[in-house]
């Protein structure tokens, strides 16, 4: 799909040997899946999803790496650590490596196996083992040398049989061989100086099942196969050890231990392969959790989850201590909200048809809600959202911030009062005007999405795939419905996304076979439809998934196929047909269609009325107010975006502070469109002083809108000025863009529209 558009980037990041993106950037990750660890004698390295974690044990200090630092947002599979080189060697589930130095934070993209000529679906990276310097690196179709000190790839070994690819998920070395062990081929050994390794007749078979792991440990070289036996090499072959009592997802030793792990266990055995202790899930967390990794650094014990995070305590203590990083309970963000103090987050959710039960793959989600605060992340777990499933949309009362109501696309609707879920809608407490069940369903599966407050403070939403498909729960506490058979002539088939309400109380709802559907109940319960016929709405597609009204009162449509302006919601209340219009702006000279066939997620409309435009596939476009001009464009490849499938987009109203709900993880962007204020009470700017290392803006902010700002140098020369286009300005410390000016004190003048209000700033800049 193409975007005919000028794109402006916010700046040209290289992913050479460093990567580190500008303080405009900041990331909300999760670090509580927890796919692999690394240890040194002093030092615990902890990969999540998509981030790392490393704690100085001694000290207890934690830092964290994530796309801000310039990781990458896809999967990581695997990482290591040398304390002698002071690197840290991150594996991806795509075959990218990457090499992050402590020394000078620098970071290396190694794209060697990314780039092979071989299917992508076997360059997972499984295991790092180094020998001296040598990395071994086990991916799916073999095993390649890197040298972490000259950073550079040696050999390629395929030790499959007549030198085909096979998996190989570990390596280790025993008395000068190496051993690789195959989940689908078992275990191939070589003489680990043989120069000719490349040559698979090098390699032997020693193991004929297929093995989840290889390792030594003391004198020992021990291996496991996938059916969970232990078994220890006794010369010529494998001979077992023990049952395990669970299939083995981590196996990992030294000189003094061996440590496996399974979902509800880890086995701790001393080199002599006696086993000392037998942790078991229950002892970790009072919520269900599984075991992903462990290991242990001195005498300390680390243990990995997949949904808690991860764990540590001493041999001798009995209780596990969380050492987390603060964060939300998942990167798979669904949906947000912001507020001037607090932003909202659920987790899904439903597919691209609005099928809650195939949602990724994993049935009906069960996930927690997380709302950050000025302290951090507050998290509500899965088992305290009272059976709640698939949550999708969050709605904050505006005349109680202290109550919120989240959407379920398959229980109801889910209130939540002082951060404490405390009842469920349904079809036994909404009757006889209220929520309904998907006919010929559970009677659980009751799908309300798209939950929006009005001016009265009652709360809309769309209750899917039924006639009385929109509902309102007014302030009052009672319920009403609204019969739609006017415009969806087959119920079953109405499933609907996001709802926004206009100036006149219109309800504009997506949905996914319908395009835009319009509603006002003041004007005698009246529907009207915006479609994709070229008479009936000029939509690029019937499936709508986004729409805003923008400070102009125009209607922003976004569908699975492009994008389209409706010119004034008035046009509902005086036309029989609503038509909407392309935006067509000028690139390299020819007339071409803005976001042309992009499929478009979200629109957001902010303080400038500029619009933030999210897409599925493409990364997030930032326009003018007007679509005419591309501000930012920020993707994976040129921002810190984890994922170019943006889910959602809100922004706080006060701040700025623009965040991004990806597939793969949120972060942030420091905007300066906040919504304008009512007077200038409230000026202030930032940073002051301006101090010599600073090298962004000064940002003016609660400013009213079009107010008139000048600033002039001490003596009164005016070195610039500006006319406010919502809440806040940025002034680039020169005077009218030509030179910087000198250290000093500068004066700020601001007056409102009309010159009613008035106020007076000052700021200091040391160069």
């Amino acid at each position: 799909m193409r975007a005919f558009i000028t794109v402006f980037l916010i700046s040209c990041i290289s992913f050479g040997a460093t990567a580190q993106y500008n303080k405009s950037w900041k990331g909300y990750f999760s670090y509580n899946q927890i796919n692999d660890l690394s240890q040194s004698s002093n030092k615990l390295i902890v990969a999540s999803e998509n981030a790392i974690l490393i704690q100085d044990v001694l000290s207890g200090n934690i830092k964290t790496l994530n796309t801000i630092d310039g990781l990458s947002g896809l999967t990581i599979t695997a990482v290591y650590y040398s304390s002698s080189l002071k690197k840290i060697l991150i594996g991806y589930e795509n075959g990218l490596m990457i090499v992050y130095n402590e020394l000078d934070g620098s970071i290396l993209n190694v794209v060697d196996i990314l780039n092979k000529s071989i299917p992508q679906n076997v360059k997972r990276i499984n295991h790092f083992m180094d020998v001296d310097g040598i990395i071994y690196v086990s991916c799916d179709f073999g095993v390649v040398q890197y040298n972490l000190n000259a950073l550079q790839f040696g050999d390629t070994y395929f030790i499959g049989p007549g030198g085909s690819q096979i998996n190989v998920a570990q390596t280790a070395v025993f008395n000068g061989r190496i051993y690789a062990a195959s989940k689908t081929n078992g275990i191939y050994s070589a003489d680990l100086t043989n120069p000719n390794l490349n040559d698979y007749n090098q390699w032997l078979n020693v193991g004929g099942s297929g093995y989840m792991a290889v390792e030594k440990t003391g004198n020992n070289l021990v291996a496991v196969t996938n059916s969970g036996n232990l078994q220890r090499w006794q010369g010529s072959s494998f001979g077992l050890v023990t049952q395990l009592p669970e299939s083995a997802v981590d196996v990992r030793g030294n000189d003094q231990h061996l440590l496996i792990s399974t979902p509800n266990h880890v086995l701790v055995y001393n080199a002599s392969l006696a086993l000392e202790s037998d942790v078991l899930s229950s002892q970790v967390t009072t919520e269900a959790s599984t075991f992903t990794c462990a290991g242990l650094v001195d005498n300390n014990l680390f243990v990995g989850t997949q949904q808690n995070g991860i764990f540590s305590k001493t041999i001798s203590e009995t209780d596990f201590n969380s050492i987390t990083p603060d964060g939300p309970l998942r990167n798979n963000v669904f949906a947000i909200t912001a507020t001037n103090n607090h932003l909202w987050a659920v987790f899904g959710g439903y597919d691209i048809d609005y099928n809650p039960y195939n949602f990724f793959g994993v049935g009906l989600p069960k996930y927690g809600i997380s709302k950050l605060t000025k302290s951090g992340w507050l998290n509500i777990s899965a088992q305290d959202v009272l059976n709640a499933r698939s949550l999708c949309r969050i709605a904050v009362n505006p005349n109680n911030e202290k109550q919120v109501f989240v959407s379920s696309h398959y229980s109801g609707l889910l209130k939540i009062e002082n951060d404490i879920p405390n009842f469920l809608y349904n079809v036994t407490n909404t009757a006889p005007n209220g929520l309904q069940t998907v006919p010929g369903q559970v009677p659980d599966d009751i799908r309300v999405n798209g939950s929006v407050f009005d001016a009265e403070g009652n709360l809309w939403m769309t209750n899917s795939m039924i006639a009385k498909g929109v509902k309102v729960l007014k302030s009052n506490g009672q319920w009403q419905s609204f019969d739609m058979q006017d415009v969806v002539t087959t119920s079953t088939q109405f499933k609907s996304g996001r709802m926004i309400i206009d100036k006149n109380g219109t309800k504009w709802m997506t949905s996914w076979r319908n395009g835009i559907i319009g509603f006002n109940e003041r004007y005698n319960n009246l529907f009207k439809a915006i479609s994709n016929s070229p008479d009936g709405g000029n939509l690029p597609s019937f499936d709508a998934r986004a729409v805003a009204v923008d400070n102009r009162n125009q209607l922003w449509i976004g569908t699975l196929n492009g994008l389209r302006v409706l010119p004034s919601v008035d046009s509902f209340l005086s036309n029989d047909v609503l038509q909407t219009n392309p935006i067509i702006i000028i690139e390299d000279g020819l007339a071409q269609e803005l976001l042309y066939e992009q499929s478009i997620s979200d629109i957001f409309v902010d303080g400038a009325n500029n619009k933030w435009i999210a897409t599925v596939d493409s990364g997030v476009f930032y326009v003018s107010s007007d679509g005419q001009k591309t501000i930012y464009h920020f993707t994976t490849a040129n921002s810190p975006l984890p994922s170019n499938n943006i889910n959602d987009v809100e922004a706080n109203p006060v701040t700025g502070e623009v965040f991004f709900a990806t597939a793969k993880g949120m972060v942030s962007f420091k905007g300066t469109a906040t919504e304008a204020s009512n007077n200038l009470s409230n000026v202030y700017v930032y940073p002051n002083p301006v101090r010599p290392e600073y090298s962004g803006t000064v940002k003016v902010s609660g400013l009213t809108d079009k107010a008139h700002v000048k600033i002039t140098d001490i003596e009164g020369n005016l070195v610039s000025e500006f006319i406010t286009e919502g809440g806040t300005i940025e002034w680039d410390t020169t005077a009218f863009g030509k030179y910087r000016v000198a250290s000093g004190v500068y004066m700020i003048f601001v007056s409102s529209e009309d010159g009613t209000d008035t106020t007076v700033k000052k700021v200091m800049i040391v160069r």
